[in-house]
């Protein structure tokens, strides 16, 4: 008897999207980082394809991951903060792949908000880490307000080890679900390609990991931060953040912020095994050779840097974000410096899936890869826009060969030479010199936004969720939280099949007679 044999790349390869929470790209090894150990992301990398200017649209878990799946701004969708909801009529790559012949599974976090829990994927795994419902809807005409439900300083000054976490509960679940998944499909009957996504919610905070991952790390070992501020010399927005998560209300220690670093790569390690169980599950199941892998994150995180944490900013350390394309049977290997961001996976993926249909190119704020996968395209650029806790207007950002340009109409523009200042320490808006290149970026602002019109919609979008969350939570409360289906008549061992059969069909490699 033979074994059944490895499915043959096809001109429809499969498509596993492993997303990290809060991974930023300087915390990785593939980036220049010398700290993390992550050998199965190296590997990845070496393989690769590297974009080493690649960015999230909006540094927020929910807009940055609703711009991901739209391939639109957050502003063009709605996509606020992390309690606006995802309209369901909103195509994402999990509609379009699924019309083109896909089957579409989401293990792990998304954070959708609303009703719709599944917004074109044909099976979720898993319920979500995070609420559905409004009512982490922020109001920006309280700024003095410190919502109950937002970062603070604990997930810093508490950082360590620990035996099991809200986190590891929710990513031991996510990464079991599909490896299971991937197996299934290998032994099943439906031959369609997949694009799975599988979400973990590491390395997001708060910083506490498993013993075992926190020994693989030493204090000695453990790089601080490179830019350090007084409160000062921050720019607005910036001292805002640090109101909104109370930075002002305790004084850091650096030895906790050496304790919540550590902690942070001990995430990033851990991140690191699932992607190997992961791997290993594709190589086992003999769907590798068909697959092509990509490695990417939501936004990333501070760590300290400035003296900030966590995201909610346009600076390096919160909106650089890795990006690795593994399929070495169609990409070469290589580094890739145009820039490019979270929208241009959308059309990426569906051109990879065989279509190109004006549909959806002409709605879209992003770009396809190939051209950077196949020549090395050196072009690009990124837009970014950030509309949630502690902005009091919105702010938005272009991100274009040497430049990072930063607006909002209530603070001083920030204008950064990437290439010669990449920790963004000095500020070029009002430098001699650069007059011209800050007036090209504000009309390009006032091209692309009416910003009098998106701060109007922001804030009747956040009256509109307060009184339906709040009218919700009268009388009788019915959840939108996502529940799997966990068929128990359909598991292992039933009397409707003959026990040969049932046994047959789950084995894997099937026998061939």
């Amino acid at each position: 008897m033979a074994q059944t044999p490895e499915r043959d790349v096809t001109d429809n390869p499969n498509l596993l999207i492993l997303m990290a929470d809060q991974l930023t790209a300087g915390a990785l090894p593939a980036y220049g980082n010398r700290t993390a150990k992550t050998p199965h992301i190296d590997a990845l990398a070496s393989g690769g394809a590297v974009f080493e200017s690649f960015y999230c649209n909006s540094p927020l878990c929910a807009p940055s991951r609703f711009s991901f799946l739209s391939g639109r701004l957050p502003s063009k969708i709605g996509a606020y903060d992390n309690a606006a909801e995802f309209p369901a009529q909103i195509p994402t790559f999990a509609h379009y792949l699924r019309r083109a012949g896909y089957q579409t599974v989401l293990s792990g976090k998304m954070h959708f908000c609303g009703p719709d829990q599944l917004h074109g994927f044909e099976e979720r795994l898993t319920t979500d880490i995070y609420p559905a419902d409004f009512g982490w809807t922020p109001d920006w005409t309280r700024f003095a307000d410190r919502p109950g439900w937002y970062h603070t300083m604990d997930s810093v000054t508490q950082a360590g080890p620990c035996t099991r976490t809200n986190q590891i509960d929710f990513d031991d679940e996510v990464v079991f679900s599909a490896r299971q998944k991937l197996f299934d499909i290998a032994r099943g009957r439906d031959r369609r390609p997949f694009c799975m996504v599988v979400s973990m919610t590491h390395p997001h905070d708060p910083y506490t990991v498993p013993q075992r991952y926190w020994d693989r790390y030493a204090d000695a070992t453990i790089d601080m931060p490179r830019v350090t501020l007084s409160v000062e010399r921050l720019d607005p927005h910036s001292r805002r953040l640090r109101h909104v998560c109370g930075l002002d209300l305790q004084a850091i220690t650096d030895a906790q912020v050496r304790a919540a670093r550590r902690a942070y790569y001990g995430a990033v390690s851990y991140v690191d095994d699932q992607v190997g169980v992961l791997l290993a599950a594709l190589a086992d199941a003999r769907l590798s050779g068909n697959t092509i892998v990509f490695l990417l994150a939501d936004h990333g995180d501070m760590l300290g840097e400035r003296g900030l944490w966590y995201k909610m900013n346009f600076f390096e350390p919160a909106c650089r974000v890795p990006l690795i394309v593994h399929a070495p049977q169609r990409f070469a290997p290589g580094r890739i410096a145009g820039s490019a961001s979270l929208v241009d996976l959308l059309p990426t993926l569906c051109e990879l899936a065989g279509g190109k249909a004006p549909e959806y190119a002409t709605t879209l704020d992003g770009l396809s890869l190939l051209p950077h996968l196949t020549a090395r395209d050196g072009g690009g650029e990124v837009i970014g826009e950030y509309l949630a806790e502690r902005a009091i207007a919105p702010v938005v950002m272009i991100r274009r060969e040497r430049y990072k340009f930063v607006h909002s109409p209530v603070d001083p523009d920030q204008l950064y030479d990437l290439v010669k200042d990449p920790d963004e320490l000095v500020n070029l808006a009002a430098a001699p010199g650069h007059s011209a290149t800050v007036q090209e970026f504000r009309a390009e602002v006032s091209r692309r936004w009416d910003l009098a019109a998106v701060h109007a919609e922001v804030l009747g979008s956040q009256r509109r969720r307060h009184l339906v969350n709040a009218a919700l939570r009268t009388g009788r409360y019915l959840p939108w939280d996502f529940q799997p289906v966990r068929d128990a008549s359909r598991l292992y061992i039933r009397n409707d099949q003959d026990l040969n059969d049932l046994e047959a069909m789950a084995r894997f490699p099937r026998l061939v007679t």
